[in-house]
């Protein structure tokens, strides 16, 4: 997206007790194709101490980069949300996608091969913010600021960013799970990892595989047959049966006509 609208917002963090909660979707088709969104939710205390901050928001970086902005929400709670989506055609533009969000997202990779019928999907990374609230700037920006911005202030509020802020990242891939490792399962298929922010790091692989459609449902196809070979014996049964009850009763009439004429 954009690393400097990034390093804004966590130094007001940064000389504040105010909170930023970030949240990444990735929610891929099984056609492999998908969309990316991501959310960030400003607390009230943030947005009551910078009131133009949703008119103050530059976002041209990411619009240039395919990003489509929402336009800013306000909550009743008074907190500010954001939403930005991206879609992806590819694992390949997928991958390009999450590495431009950068940290605590890192060395993002996405596969989608497929062999034999089965096509896998896999996301791999880390969650890792190594040098705290530095992590948000780029080398184009300290080289232009000629250092990195508010570090004498990051210094004295001592304020990290596991007290002022989170970031959780989501996966849903199409298929059968096959591998979380240490993602938790927070719905059907959904994937969920929340960054630790603290310079440890997180890995994120997880995968899935999308079976051909007729190997799930291989045992079906004998059973519908056999079932309607049973119909027909069925119904095979029951018309020699009504027609042996036919042939039965004519037998029966027949002889009860017989006696009644030896009678007369």
């Amino acid at each position: 997206m954009t690393r400097r609208l990034a390093l804004v917002i966590v130094s007001l963090l940064a000389l504040s007790a105010c909170r930023l909660d970030v949240t990444v979707d990735v929610v891929m088709e099984p056609d492999g194709t998908g969309i990316v969104t991501v959310e960030a939710v400003a607390d009230a205390e943030l947005v009551a101490m910078v009131p133009d901050l949703a008119d103050d928001l530059r976002l041209d970086d990411a619009i240039d980069n395919g990003w489509v902005v929402d336009e800013p929400t306000e909550r009743a709670d008074g907190s500010l949300s954001i939403t930005l989506t991206h879609d992806f055609t590819s694992h390949v533009e997928l991958a390009n996608v999450l590495n431009s969000i950068g940290p605590p997202l890192t060395n993002m990779a996405a596969a989608r091969t497929t062999a034999e019928g089965q096509t896998t999907n896999a996301i791999d990374g880390e969650l890792f913010l190594p040098d705290g609230f530095e992590s948000f700037a780029d080398a184009d920006l300290v080289a232009a600021v000629g250092g990195l911005p508010f570090s004498e202030e990051f210094a004295a509020a001592g304020t990290t960013p596991t007290e002022s802020m989170s970031f959780v990242f989501r996966v849903s891939l199409p298929g059968e799970l096959i591998s979380a490792e240490t993602g938790i399962e927070v719905d059907d298929g959904v994937i969920e990892w929340t960054a630790p922010l603290d310079g440890s790091s997180v890995n994120l692989f997880t995968s899935t595989v999308q079976r051909p459609p007729t190997e799930g449902g291989a045992w079906a196809d004998p059973l519908s047959t056999a079932a309607f070979v049973a119909l027909l014996v069925w119904v095979a049964v029951a018309i020699l049966f009504i027609g042996f009850v036919a042939i039965a009763r004519r037998k029966k009439r027949r002889r009860r006509e017989q006696a009644l004429r030896k009678l007369g």
